[in-house]
């Protein structure tokens, strides 16, 4: 990754990736970005034009921006680097899932591309993190497999749970108590109207759980056909 590019830097570029995928593509707004990044709009715009000097982003008249082949690899490179920290973190020291992000949040800016190779070889060149999300490939390529929110789906549903953000922790420990996981088949049970709680059961347990709008929209499910 070149010298110029800070930590700060490949933070916005990988934030920016992660809300293209959000928008299928579109271009990222500076508000939305500055909510992404917990910061002012004007804060935002300014790292916005620093990208842009450094030829990571486009803008997009009147709609955002969008990144650059370079800035894609910015962020796809730190993306690896992250989620290979989590699969490490989880899997070869036992640290709980609710805790890796933010460990990795630190770790993935330091980490030397030696050692991230030797990560992945250890661990047996994994393709997904603990939550479901796919780690780019060391050639900096990524599948992102088409997904349906569990929020979509109807009484009756079934399919795989695959994946779910790792930016809320509570949610996280709410699934870890009740042992689901990404790769855990499930069948929806019941679903209450007017945005009201979805009732599933998950792998070859008999409990039910429930699981609020919030929550079940951010889990990710491939639906059987």
């Amino acid at each position: 990754m070149p010298l110029e590019v800070s930590s700060a830097v490949q933070d916005y570029a990988k934030a920016i990736y992660s809300l293209e995928q959000r928008c299928e593509g579109g271009a990222v707004t500076t508000n939305a970005l500055a909510e992404r990044m917990r910061v002012s709009a004007a804060s935002a715009s300014s790292m916005v034009k620093r990208l842009d000097g450094l030829g990571l982003v486009e803008h997009v008249p009147y709609k955002g921006v969008v990144l650059t082949a370079r800035g894609v690899k910015v962020a796809l490179e730190v993306l690896r680097h992250h989620r290979l920290l989590e699969r490490f973190l989880a899997e070869e020291l036992g640290v709980p899932w609710d805790r890796v992000h933010d460990e990795a949040e630190v770790l993935e800016h330091v980490l030397s591309e030696e050692l991230e190779e030797l990560i992945s070889a250890k661990l047996g060149h994994p393709t997904i993190d603990p939550h479901g999300d796919p780690i780019p490939t060391v050639d900096l390529e990524i599948v992102e497999a088409r997904t349906d929110s569990m929020e979509s789906l109807e009484t009756g549903a079934r399919g795989v749970f695959v994946r779910i953000s790792d930016s809320d922790p509570e949610m996280l420990r709410y699934l870890g108590d009740r042992g689901i996981r990404p790769g855990d088949p499930f069948e929806v049970v019941d679903k209450q109207p007017f945005g009201g709680p979805l009732f599933a059961r998950f792998g070859d347990e008999p409990d039910i759980h429930p699981l609020g709008g919030r929550l079940a929209a951010a889990m990710r499910v491939e639906v059987a056909a």
